[in-house]
């Protein structure tokens, strides 16, 4: 499949819960003049602690660099786990442009703000240590994901994220996406923009709030989301599907219900 441009966040490189073979699938399949990395590619929080890096991780990185040769264009937009390339803003590595943000035009002449989004996340911003116990936390939950699924898969039973779970359920995290939501769609609008397209909540979406246009990647540590511009302009959330086994698309409509993530 072709696009104009294809948007990821949040893969989290480093960390067991990271889905590298249903983006390499993804990576596969797929190509796109021009690809933005927005945010959290790799966990260098998870990396200090010790890495669980695989060769697939080694593989993700080395196939972007690969459509990069081939005359992609790749932008970089560092998020809070990758944080420590944000010294670099500005500059580029070989065919790799660092940004701290960008702004984007679509085929259709829409404008876009691309920008990781911790920057909106209060917790991140003034609250490290809650940070990282809130990620040390929901590496334990995704953990959980393993030993559970392999009990559903005895039982015929399809994929199912406790943490998705718990953060479709649990109130607070409900009203802090909310907030988030529509706090990144102030971004855009106080910028006179069409809309912003951004990561870090694991939660794919493609919204109107108050007239902007919101745009989420989501992730690929348990929904394997993307948002993909076609050659027209239209821009939309794609779903892969889970342990590398590739879904398809579902229209954006539909997905934001479908794609809860952590």
């Amino acid at each position: 499949m072709s696009y104009r441009t294809i948007f990821i966040s949040d893969v989290h490189l480093g960390t067991r819960a990271a889905q590298t073979a249903a983006l390499l699938d993804f990576l596969k399949r797929t190509e796109a003049d021009c690809y933005y990395l927005v945010g959290d590619i790799i966990d260098f929080w998870k990396v200090r602690r010790g890495p669980a890096w695989e060769q697939s991780h080694n593989d993700v990185i080395q196939k972007l660099l690969r459509k990069s040769r081939k005359g992609s264009r790749i932008i970089y937009i560092p998020g809070n786990h990758d944080e420590a390339l944000r010294e670099y803003c500005g500059f580029n590595f070989g065919e790799i442009e660092l940004r701290r943000d960008a702004l984007f035009e679509s085929a259709a002449g829409k404008k876009y703000i691309v920008m990781h989004g911790d920057e909106f996340d209060v917790v991140v911003r003034y609250a490290r240590w809650l940070a990282v116990l809130g990620d040390r936390s929901y590496e334990l939950a995704l953990w959980s994901n393993r030993p559970l699924n392999w009990l559903r898969r005895k039982f015929g039973l399809g994929y199912w994220s406790l943490s998705s779970y718990l953060k479709s359920r649990v109130k607070t995290a409900v009203n802090f996406i909310g907030d988030y939501e529509i706090a990144l769609a102030d971004v855009a609008r106080r910028n006179n923009v069409d809309g912003i397209i951004c990561g870090h909540i694991h939660h794919a979406a493609d919204r109107n709030i108050d007239g902007v246009h919101y745009l989420n990647c989501g992730d690929w540590v348990e929904s394997a989301t993307a948002i993909v511009e076609s050659h027209s302009g239209e821009l939309k959330v794609v779903h892969w599907g889970h342990q590398g086994a590739k879904s398809g698309s579902r229209s954006s409509e539909r997905h934001d219900d479908l794609a809860a993530a952590a």
